[in-house]
């Protein structure tokens, strides 16, 4: 099994977070990983995007060119990402910062309310968590345990204590596709 998937928002969102964390969680399962970012001029509030792979067989290229899945956090990395969706993929759209609704209708679309649901835990900085949840529990493709432990290694010591809220998280966007 290969997913190919983009993730896409703002910078500040923590998407390149979200694709560390798939990418940690698949070499802890023993998968064939690989991450490429890609930061638009500024850091905070500029464009950002990674492509990550996770494959039962080595990765060719790291380089997504058609995604299984698309996780859009904002209206300008779903106006430029739906149509890299292969057919039959998916598409996970942030609907608490999108308004329109998915124009394609050969591709499973899910609408996650990320950042409502992270203000409801009361961290609004979780809201990349929520839907990372909502594509784990869509795909299977590694176990949410394995990013939890990954999540261990990213926020280190010193901020050890927001691992229950990320987990929480997890957990919250997990629910919305159920």
């Amino acid at each position: 099994m290969t997913e190919q998937v983009i993730i896409a928002g703002f910078g500040g969102q923590g998407v390149m977070s979200m694709g560390q964390l798939l990418t940690y969680a698949g070499m802890l399962e023993d998968k064939q990983v690989s991450w490429l970012p890609s930061y638009g001029p500024e850091m905070r509030g500029g464009t950002a995007n990674c492509n990550v792979i996770i494959s039962d067989n080595p990765v060719g290229s790291p380089i997504v060119t058609e995604a299984t899945a698309v996780i859009a956090m904002n209206l300008p990395s779903l106006d430029k990402f739906e149509k890299a969706v292969k057919p039959g993929g998916l598409l996970l759209i942030n609907s608490s910062l999108i308004d329109r609704k998915a124009v394609r209708d050969d591709i499973d679309v899910v609408y996650v309310p990320a950042n409502e649901i992270a203000e409801e835990l009361g961290n609004s900085r979780v809201a990349n968590m929520v839907i990372l949840g909502a594509y784990l529990a869509k795909t299977r493709i590694v176990d949410p345990k394995s990013v939890v432990e990954s999540l261990k290694k990213v926020l280190g010591e010193s901020k050890a204590h927001l691992i229950p809220v990320n987990e929480e998280a997890l957990k919250r966007g997990a629910e919305c596709v159920k």
